[in-house]
């Protein structure tokens, strides 16, 4: 199994320092977030991170012996791309600033995004849920022939009721991506967020198996697997028997007790919960 961390987990540490730290401890692969690129801007612009960034973004991670996995929190941080829009105008400006962020992560040399960002694709007012889901959809089925030709894929991140009203299960997420129809979009899956929905969390792996192609590892909590009360062994147990030969990346929300701890507390314990299952 292929082991990522969230850079964003490290907080204010330069990225070639905790990117070794990183790798020390077992990690391969790290995902970036976007706004992390540019760490002062109080709104993020995708377009204002500069190429020599980009290069030096890219060597950081390859020194550190990491692949870049790819981009989460795409839109988070932004002013003006939403998802669910009813305003045509705005719809086509996120699907260019979509662009953006894909060209972002080929620069990177990642290969997977996911589409989470809640602040961004929240229901509006007078929006009911399926009309946005129609506006999501049309967005999303405009920016996969630029996937294609950069030849990444989209993956779609169902979210808890705690952190917004759209896409809140797997199910759902299953259903944008089967109106969007292409290869290059696809499910994320998040242990945070399946923990709210009614459904045991291996079983919505097991029913998501053709469409789920990256996943995060947190507990309930807001920190690192292993540190909370989820079992990851049931969860792990239902990736193996999926075959899930993707990534499992850890991504936190509580960066206490320090971010160094919990990239070590996490990885012991996935590696200890996943040598247990063989």
């Amino acid at each position: 199994m292929k082991y990522a961390i969230c850079n964003e987990t490290f907080e204010d540490q330069p990225f070639d320092e905790a990117w070794a730290v990183a790798r020390e401890l077992g990690y391969t692969g790290i995902e970036i977030a976007p706004f992390t690129l540019l760490p002062d801007a109080e709104v993020f612009d995708v377009r204002d991170v500069p190429a020599a960034i980009r290069a030096k973004v890219k060597q950081q991670a390859a020194d550190a012996g990491l692949e870049v996995v790819g981009l989460h929190w795409l839109l988070a941080k932004s002013q003006g791309p939403y998802l669910t829009s009813p305003d045509k105008t705005v719809r086509s400006d996120t699907v260019e600033y979509f662009k953006e962020v894909f060209q972002l992560c080929a620069d990177l040399g990642g290969q997977v995004m996911v589409l989470g960002s809640p602040l961004q694709r929240n229901l509006l007012p007078g929006v009911t849920y399926d009309e946005a889901e129609q506006y999501a959809a049309e967005v999303l089925r405009e920016v996969m022939p630029t996937l294609a030709d950069l030849n990444l894929t989209l993956a779609l991140e169902p979210l808890a009721p705690t952190e917004g009203d759209f896409m809140l299960t797997a199910e759902a997420g299953i259903r944008l991506a089967q109106m969007v129809d292409s290869p290059h979009c696809k499910l994320h899956l998040d242990v945070k967020a399946m923990s709210s929905e009614s459904k045991a969390i291996p079983d919505i792996i097991r029913d998501s198996r053709e469409w789920m192609v990256h996943f995060h590892a947190n507990d309930p909590n807001l920190s690192g697997p292993g540190m909370g009360d989820m079992d990851f062994g049931p969860i792990f147990a239902a990736l193996k028997e999926t075959g899930y030969d993707g990534w499992i990346s850890v991504e936190v929300f509580n960066y206490k007790p320090s971010p160094n701890e919990i990239a070590q507390r996490s990885i012991e314990y996935m590696l200890q919960t996943w040598a247990s299952l063989e």
